[in-house]
């Protein structure tokens, strides 16, 4: 068989992961500290858990609705109207699906058709471009840089729209750099994109996890956007339940109906035990929230001050849980870095560069991992960085 002559061109030319590299040599080195899977270290709640028992228990395992468990989207429901005010008909306009990353590839394949252009804020989490080639659209990156906050700026914004743009995906609070954009950064985002008919993906999975005074704040309740905007959150971060593949998505009506197309054909529909779960996260999850917070909090104010006592700069993050360095001065590119101070000290960590070229010059670092894993990290950073 000749399979190379089988497989598409897209799926051919599409780059593996630059997260993953690392992880796999790391894998063989027995005394090594990764940080860099975006996976908390906590584990699922224990009620959390207990609920999952239950149906098992009571043997809820069989389909649910496409959408999802209809009190599960009820609790979604309520869920954006008591953070957010926003109001979704949990009938319509929600559903469960497996993960974040699906709901992502369900909204970009309803929306994009061949030579769409979909603006992506970079440096930015490794999928978006990946799937809107899959979907025949053209990725456009708009770089973001760290003397603006790695934050989209409205002029960024306004140079890059054309008449074949279709998309516009809003990854905030943002993997890699931690950045976040608060409600006057999106009021002017949303100057920009009134008047036009280009639809907007935020994706919010980290929303929960701020570390600023600002209140939390979605993109969709900005004046006049949540008419056009499509919001993506789960379960894996927020809750810890990542292995448990569940997230959801919200929007107009007349989007998500094509959302749900998509879904039930590839799908079917979210794990049913991961629904049971999630519906009791929502219910009664928000002091894990919290507990989690704090947490990951001082563990980014741990790096942050270490970083400082080494004088390597680094951007604040005001939330998701990760750190993005500058570490130009001691490596021609962010992959040499991390080769050498994987081989050297034993420490896995993702290069910028993988989030982007816009990330060239950094490496991000998880703190979803423990105090100590992270001590031990740093004393290796210092040692290393002084030879």
């Amino acid at each position: 068989m000749e399979y190379d002559n089988l497989l598409t061109g897209t799926a051919k030319n599409l780059k593996p992961s630059g997260i993953r590299k690392f992880f796999d040599v790391a894998e063989r080195i027995p005394d090594a500290i990764a940080l860099g899977v975006g996976e908390p270290d906590f584990k699922t709640p224990w009620h959390i858990r207990q609920a999952a028992i239950d149906a098992l228990s009571k043997g809820q395992t069989r389909y649910t609705s496409n959408a999802g468990l209809m009190p599960l989207r009820d609790e979604i429901a309520s869920y954006m109207n008591r953070k957010f005010s926003l109001n979704y008909d949990p009938a319509t306009e929600i559903t469960v699906t497996v993960g974040g990353s699906e709901a992502i590839d369900n909204i970009i394949r309803s929306v994009v058709s061949f030579g769409d252009e979909v603006l992506i804020p970079e440096p930015s989490f490794v999928c978006y471009a990946p799937l809107t080639e899959l979907a025949g659209g053209r990725p456009v990156i708009l770089p973001t840089y760290e003397k603006d906050g790695f934050k989209l700026t409205p002029d960024t914004l306004k140079k890059a729209i054309t008449e074949k743009t279709k998309l516009l995906i809003m990854p905030y609070p943002n993997n890699p750099t931690g950045a976040l954009m608060e409600k006057e950064d999106y009021e002017k985002i949303a100057a920009v994109l009134k008047g036009t008919n280009i639809l907007v993906l935020a994706d919010e999975i980290y929303i929960e996890l701020n570390y600023s005074n600002a209140p939390l704040f979605s993109f969709a309740q900005t004046d006049g956007m949540k008419e056009r905007t499509i919001v993506v959150n789960g379960f894996s971060k927020t809750y810890a339940m990542t292995g448990w593949r569940i997230g959801f998505a919200c929007g107009p009506k007349e989007i998500m109906k094509a959302v749900l197309k998509i879904h039930q054909y590839g799908i079917m529909c979210a794990p049913t035990v991961s629904q049971y779960a999630a519906i009791e996260a929502m219910k009664n999850g928000d002091e894990d929230i919290e507990y989690m917070r704090q947490n990951y909090n001082m563990r980014r104010c741990f790096l942050l001050d270490a970083f400082r006592s080494l004088s390597v700069p680094c951007f604040e993050p005001k939330g998701a849980f990760y750190v993005f360095p500058n570490i130009s001065a001691f490596a021609e590119s962010s992959e040499k870095f991390c080769s050498d101070f994987l081989e050297k000290a034993h420490v896995a960590v993702v290069p910028g560069s993988a989030f982007g070229e816009s990330g060239e010059g950094f490496i991000r670092i998880s703190y979803a991992y423990s105090l100590d894993h992270l001590k031990k990290a740093v004393d290796r950073l210092e040692k290393y960085i002084k030879g």
